[in-house]
């Protein structure tokens, strides 16, 4: 624990960002690369958003009421990072409060979480439309979208406040650089002299099972799927089958794929390069995709876009 006048200090000194380049350079260079990402991340899922809220029948959809979910939590994921990092592009200003930083970070850990739980309910939500459709209504009931939907967030938003009051703890005597262009839990482990044993151990143990336990699901969920699909007798059913899946299952390997081998680690194997290119992965980049994987093939997205703009036009 650090005593009130350690905290005082920590508190006033805030921290540094060193995001991916300091020279000016490379700085004006990365500015319209991540805008114009930022920027396609908010209207594509704005747009999903408005497009479910706008029909009946999509948000009464259980696959359409999570996936609404999914793009409001990927609005927060990226919007607690980018902004921030656009914002020191722009001024080639590096700093960050501390109170600032950890709200960051609460923020960001929070709304990764709901991705996570979130893409669980969704692949639950496909299995029990495949595999046992004559039950799917009852199962699969507005009430328990609901609830589905608010332990998602509840769940997600009491594991980022366990981290944030662990971290509020440290004290940070050293350096105050952060080899990061956000506030995260693995660098802030790097620069602090406070004993970070029971942080990893958290992440590792709690960590590992928040994100493998959701994991978990979706694979058996996608292996009773598959099962179920190849003994259908008709090509056609296959195929909408796996098209109705195949959005889902795109949008989970982007995210996992760079979480799980970014995270899962103790903090003294930490890889400050490595974590900043994987960062923008599911920050921005999954994120932005998001809309375009699950509207592409979609006729009722598009379906819903037609009426959406003869309504305005």
């Amino acid at each position: 624990m650090m005593n009130a006048e350690e905290k005082n200090q920590t508190i006033s000194a805030g921290f540094i960002l060193l995001g991916f380049s300091s020279s000016p350079d490379h700085q004006g260079f990365l500015f319209p690369i991540f805008l114009c990402m930022y920027l396609l991340c908010l209207l594509g899922n704005l747009l999903i958003i408005l497009l479910i809220f706008s029909s009946t029948n999509l948000l009464q959809a259980p696959m359409y009421f999570f996936l609404c979910h999914l793009s409001l939590a990927d609005l927060g994921f990226s919007s607690a990072a980018i902004p921030q990092l656009l914002y020191n592009l722009a001024t080639q200003t590096k700093a960050i409060s501390y109170i600032g930083c950890l709200t960051q970070m609460y923020f960001f850990v929070s709304f990764a979480a709901t991705d996570n739980f979130l893409l669980a309910s969704m692949a639950y939500d496909r299995y029990v439309a495949i595999c046992h459709p004559l039950h799917y209504a009852r199962v699969m009931s507005f009430k328990c979208c609901l609830l589905l939907a608010a332990g998602c967030w509840l769940l997600a938003h009491s594991h980022a406040l366990l981290y944030i009051l662990l971290v509020s703890n440290f004290t940070f005597c050293a350096s105050r650089e952060i080899p990061h262009f956000f506030c995260d839990v693995h660098p802030l482990l790097k620069i602090t002299c406070s004993d970070t044993s029971i942080v990893d151990k958290l992440l590792v143990s709690e960590g590992t099972a928040i994100v493998l336990g959701p994991l978990l699901l979706i694979l058996f969920s996608y292996v009773f799927i598959v099962l179920k699909v190849v003994k259908l007798p008709s090509k056609a059913k296959k195929y909408k089958a796996f098209s109705t899946c195949s959005a889902h299952f795109t949008t989970m390997a982007l995210f996992y794929g760079t979480v799980i081998g970014t995270y899962l680690r103790p903090s003294s194997s930490y890889s400050g390069l490595r974590l900043r290119v994987a960062s923008v992965f599911y920050t921005v980049v999954t994120p932005m995709l998001n809309p375009f994987i699950y509207s592409l093939r979609n006729s009722e997205i598009h379906a819903a876009i037609k009426r959406l703009v003869r309504n305005w036009f």
